[in-house]
């Protein structure tokens, strides 16, 4: 779903809110998923995501509660987007809020990757469940 300059994806996953937060935070299983890169849940930290074909791309953590909430700028001086992920307990699991905000729909690249990563993020969330049923 995307709406003005944010992309919102979500997903129950059948994992403890413990389980899907290490998929977030520890890198070697963040780059089964999604991309390389030493992410740490750590505010003020910094770390650089392989992007493969589009580069390595800057990032920031900007906010942390453990196992509830982990936002990052991503693509700094580029993109200049901010990644959020929340996560909420539900049953026996967790539902997986996704939220990509900032992109600049007036630049070709803004629109370009809000409109490419509005279709991949969906099978990205597919994978982390899959890297997640794997490791359990």
């Amino acid at each position: 779903m995307t709406e003005n300059n944010t992309i919102t994806c979500e997903k129950f996953l059948p994992h403890p809110p413990s389980a899907v937060w290490k998929a977030l935070t520890d890198p070697d299983l963040h780059a089964r998923w999604w991309a390389a890169g030493d992410v740490k849940p750590v505010a003020g930290h910094r770390f650089s995501l392989d992007m493969g074909k589009f580069g390595s791309q800057p990032c920031e953590v900007t906010e942390v509660d453990d196992e509830r909430l982990l936002a990052y700028r991503f693509a700094e001086g580029s993109l200049d987007t901010t990644i959020t992920w929340t996560l909420h307990p539900e049953g026996h699991g967790t539902r997986l809020v996704l939220t990509h905000a900032g992109f600049d729909l007036d630049s070709p690249m803004g629109r370009q990757a809000y409109d490419g990563m509005g279709k991949g993020w969906p099978g990205l969330l597919k994978r982390l469940g899959t890297v997640l049923g794997e490791a359990a």
